[in-house]
């Protein structure tokens, strides 16, 4: 089986430090690799993390502040240098056109690869494949942005001890799942339920509704808490959340792995996040974000 696992690019809030590049994350996902907000510098973080231009499939940006999104020409760039073989497909906000414009079309270049814009206009399904549906809700800053949130479809998988005790091997197997019965046995009597996995991207935004819909029943969650609970006016103002505010949407949301970034250069203990995420009560596996590490999508429960 293909990896699902996230590539941390970048952990910096709004300004880079020395040991935080602005943001960028690619998802591994059964071969295909979606990139979300690539900052500045993603280019260089992309070489020292082993990522390749041909390992980009989409491109989601949340909104157009600077550290989300200024990396876009240079990736973009980079896909046609390398002449990436398949089509990619950038969603961002509608309202963020023309910075979207602007960034593409930075410099001269030739285009080598199709790249179709797919804005993000409203809340629901943005695209649709085999392997997943991508979804987009709108949250909460000073300027419109959206997370977004990729689910597998629920499928079923098969018991080997049932579908012997009923007979059915070889290519019966195939056609019973095909068909959902086969000479009196329902599928229901040869598999269980298997829900697909989930993993939703929450960057910059204060608590709203669209966090807790994108959250919901996910394996894992990548979620921005620029700030510490202390500073929570701060957050507030600036459209952010804070570490117990994004552990909060995690607990009350079902998440099995939170992933906190987006860390404000004011903060030099990584250690302090994990303390009061687990203060507000999130119990499930933490992860706090470094640059270049790599994360696991949480395996199956079933």
């Amino acid at each position: 089986m293909s990896a699902r696992e996230l590539v941390v690019l970048g952990t910096a809030s709004q300004v880079p430090t020395r040991h935080r590049n602005h943001n960028g994350y690619l998802l591994r996902w059964d071969g295909e690799g979606i990139l979300f907000d690539p900052g500045e510098g993603t280019q260089r973080q992309m070489l020292r993390a082993g990522v390749a231009a041909h390992d980009i499939h989409r491109i989601c940006v949340t909104h157009f502040h600077g550290d989300h999104a200024l990396g876009l020409a240079g990736v973009i760039q980079r896909i046609n240098l390398d002449q990436v073989p398949h089509p990619v497909t950038a969603h961002f906000p509608a309202s963020g056109q023309h910075f979207f414009d602007r960034l593409r079309f930075a410099t001269a270049y030739r285009q080598s690869v199709e790249l179709a814009e797919a804005p993000v206009a409203a809340d629901g399904v943005l695209a649709t494949t085999d392997a997943y549906s991508l979804d987009g809700h709108r949250l909460s800053h000073p300027v419109e942005s959206y997370g977004y949130r990729l689910t597998e479809p629920d499928r079923r998988r098969m018991l080997p001890a049932k579908l012997a005790e009923h007979g059915i091997a070889g290519p019966d197997v195939g056609r019973i799942q095909r068909e959902g019965a086969l000479r009196g046995v329902r599928i229901e009597d040869v598999s269980e339920h298997r829900r697909g996995q989930r993993f939703a991207f929450v960057m910059d935004t204060r608590l709203c509704d669209g966090a807790f819909a994108l959250a919901e029943g996910c394996d894992m969650l990548v979620i921005e808490s620029t700030f510490l609970d202390e500073d929570g006016r701060l957050a507030a103002d600036h459209g952010h959340l804070t570490a117990g505010q994004a552990a909060r949407v995690a607990r009350e949301s079902g998440v099995r792995h939170l992933v906190l970034t987006h860390f404000s250069q004011r903060y030099t203990d990584p250690d302090a996040f994990e303390h009061q995420a687990r203060a507000a009560g999130f119990e499930g596996e933490l992860t706090i974000a470094r640059d270049l590490i790599t994360v696991p999508v949480p395996t199956r429960h079933q």
